[in-house]
């Protein structure tokens, strides 16, 4: 059996749901997980028979992520990341369970992927770089930096096979995960990612998937030729485009991307536009919360109040529940508001540095 699984909050759930309708279609015999970078929902359980996939797994069920201090220190992308090899592990260690899929949920598939399982069958792990050959024009060499800094290979998808090597691997990913997946790629790592750098040096049997079908994204697309359309299908240098990875939707990046290209891909904004209504379609019943994203008053938690709660073990141990509130100062919230900015000024000055 073949066990495919994103992760992302429940906000995500049209993106979700446009990649796992391409799940069932081009791999019909798998079985799709959702992991929910939140605690549980009990309403996305009720609707499952409804769904394109299978099975939810919220953050709160895997072992290593049911203290609530642990949740606390991630941000919703770092909290999506660091969690895909526990739950790659688990996925893996069930009975029936021959290889396990990952794909970031802002990818769709667009063929049948029986080269890549062939290549999976015969190895430990497979990944996909973000570049496959040097940049030609010297002027975009900041897609190469941008690997140096965010990692040489793309973790919007991976897989594993079943077998020892495989286990020994997620073992330490998921270690170096609970040890740094900080987002903030100048701390020398970039959540989940940077990490699998070290995977063909410390690991038998990695393959590097080199074929130009797979994984076209914005950082790849200008050396690759796509064409087609939805009547015809769509191809990637004359071979079948594998999957797309529309990754920096929200945020406006891919399309700003794709007009950088100056209309060099008609192929690629067909694409954006259909994506772009299909996504919002499918999100239309979407919670509107994440509920890590709050405290106990419902009152939203800052990216650097989740920071300073993770570079001080003392405060940690004070607060064990920082969601909960209190009127008194016996709470994570009222300590960080009166002594943060005193005994932790560095982090307010990187705060300010940032955002200018």
């Amino acid at each position: 059996m073949i066990h495919v699984f994103t992760s992302a909050a429940p906000n995500y759930i049209g993106k979700v749901r446009v990649l796992c309708e391409s799940i069932r279609e081009f791999l019909p015999s798998a079985e799709v997980h959702w992991l929910v970078a939140d605690e549980d929902r009990p309403e996305l359980v009720r609707a499952l028979d409804r769904e394109p996939f299978d099975k939810i797994v919220f953050a709160s069920d895997l072992q290593a992520s049911r203290d609530r201090s642990w949740l606390f220190q991630y941000t919703v992308v770092e909290l999506a990341t660091v969690l895909k090899p526990a739950a790659a592990h688990q996925l893996l260690r069930l009975p029936d369970c021959e290889m396990v899929l990952y794909f970031d949920p802002d990818i769709v598939l667009f063929s049948a992927l029986e080269d890549l399982l062939e290549q999976l069958a015969e190895s430990t792990l497979v990944l996909t770089p973000h570049q496959l050959r040097p940049e030609a024009d010297p002027g975009a060499v900041f897609h190469e930096l941008d690997s140096l800094r965010y990692g040489v290979f793309n973790l919007g998808f991976f897989g594993v096979r079943q077998c020892d090597e495989a286990h020994r691997f997620l073992d330490w990913w998921d270690n170096r995960c609970m040890t740094n997946c900080s987002g903030d790629w100048t701390a020398g790592v970039f959540t989940d990612q940077k990490w699998l750098n070290f995977a063909p040096v410390f690991f038998d049997g990695v393959t590097i998937l080199r074929n130009s079908r797979f994984n076209v994204a914005p950082w790849n697309i200008s050396q690759r030729e796509l064409r087609g359309s939805f009547d015809e299908g769509f191809t990637v240098d004359g071979e079948p485009l594998g999957f797309y990875h529309f990754t920096g939707f929200d945020s406006g990046a891919h399309v700003e991307h794709m007009a950088a290209l100056g209309g060099q891909s008609r192929t690629a904004e067909m694409l954006v536009d259909w994506y772009s209504l299909r996504s919002e379609v499918l999100s239309e019943d979407a919670p509107s919360d994440w509920k890590l994203g709050f405290y106990g008053d419902g009152l939203p938690v800052d990216d650097l109040h989740r920071r300073a709660y993770r570079l001080r073990p003392d405060v940690r141990e004070a607060f064990p529940d920082p969601y909960s509130v209190s009127e008194e100062s016996a709470c994570f919230r009222h300590w960080f508001d009166n002594h943060a900015r005193v005994e932790m000024p560095a982090i307010f000055k990187d705060e300010e540095d940032t955002h200018g």
